[in-house]
């Protein structure tokens, strides 16, 4: 927990450029330890049960960008997770084959092995065990286990990938959820104008954006949920939003009052690529998402204590919404590989 002692220590002796040797008495100490927080891990994490090669991500990343993996050929994991939008699909419902669309928003996959459990409301253990969520819903890629093992297995190409990911040519349910989970592991967040700062590069963000972070880890509280290097503590929290028959977690959790319309937080990497945002894509702006949270939501027994009127002033939002865009990484594009034939 860093003091509000050592966050005024750094407004007045960075941000108003009082003498640096005198951040000696706290106020870099308190710096130093709010940024290494955020650091990123030098490793992802992979299960002992379902360790990284190359020929499974490889493997996995084929499964991931076929439209065969759907009953009409036409979707594929990357159509609502696409790699030029964040690793979502800038729309405010997830669409598959039903037109109808679906009732909440894809969630992006960047840094999705950090942060298990998944789904908005957190039914899915693990990244394997939501494969076949998305791949047999009839709104969505609509297709059978059954029928995809038996088009996979007649594919040459797809039984020597497997062949080469898991010794044999056998095809089977477990096989993808692994393929497919170890290549999506390997999605993570570009190198950002924030991780230059805090890896000691003065210059790489604005004053305006410094401030944000202040804020972020102060005023704003935004920090209680979204902490760490992913920006996400991974908890469910009810924010205020939610109405009506849309309750989250709270429909796994129905004799919990506080879980009732709490939804998993998600991760702040890329944001300002990825609107609109909340779980059912109700908020179109980064501005809104703030004003948002600066009138507190709904007071209900749900919501969760961080959420309150903050009293916010127009320079401090826009402080805000400059920090947020120092988390836009970069990395180098990720391009569709060729599919088996």
């Amino acid at each position: 927990m860093v003091s509000r002692t050592g966050i005024a220590f750094f407004v007045a002796f960075v941000l108003l450029g009082l003498p640096l040797t005198l951040i000696a008495a706290g106020g870099g100490d308190e710096l130093a330890r709010l940024q290494s927080a955020y650091r990123r891990p030098a490793k992802i994490p992979f299960p002992a049960d379902n360790p990284y090669t190359n020929a499974k991500s490889s493997l996995g990343k084929m499964l991931f960008f076929d439209p065969r993996l759907s009953g009409s050929r036409t979707i594929s994991c990357s159509t609502c997770h696409l790699p030029t939008r964040s690793w979502s699909d800038g729309l405010s419902h997830a669409r598959g084959e039903d037109p109808a669309g679906m009732t909440l928003r894809s969630p992006t996959l960047i840094d999705v092995a950090f942060v298990e459990p998944l789904g908005w409301d957190g039914k899915f253990h693990d990244i394997e065990d939501v494969t076949f969520s998305p791949i047999s819903s009839r709104l969505n890629m609509n297709m059978p286990k059954a029928e995809l093992l038996t088009r996979l297995a007649a594919v040459p190409g797809y039984v020597s990938a497997f062949t080469e990911a898991f010794g044999d040519g056998a095809i089977t349910t477990q096989r993808i959820e692994q393929a497919l989970a170890t290549y999506e592991r390997t999605i993570v967040a570009g190198d950002a104008p924030f991780d230059r700062w805090i890896r000691g590069d003065k210059k790489a963000i604005s004053a305006e954006a410094k401030r944000g972070f202040l804020l972020f880890n102060g005023k704003a509280r935004c920090s209680g949920c979204h902490s760490g290097p992913s920006f996400t503590d991974g908890s469910f929290q009810d924010i205020g939003t939610a109405t009506g028959n849309d309750i989250g977690r709270g429909r796994l959790f129905p004799n919990s009052e506080k879980l009732r319309y709490a939804f998993k937080t998600p991760t702040l990497r890329d944001i300002a690529r990825r609107p609109p945002y909340m779980h059912d894509g109700s908020v179109a702006t980064l501005q809104d998402v703030i004003e948002l949270y600066n009138k507190g939501g709904i007071d209900r027994p749900s919501r969760s204590p961080l959420i309150k009127p903050l009293f916010l002033t127009t320079d401090e939002k826009a402080d805000l919404i400059a920090f947020l865009q120092t988390l836009t990484g970069s990395s180098p594009p990720e391009k569709p590989p060729a599919l088996p034939e």
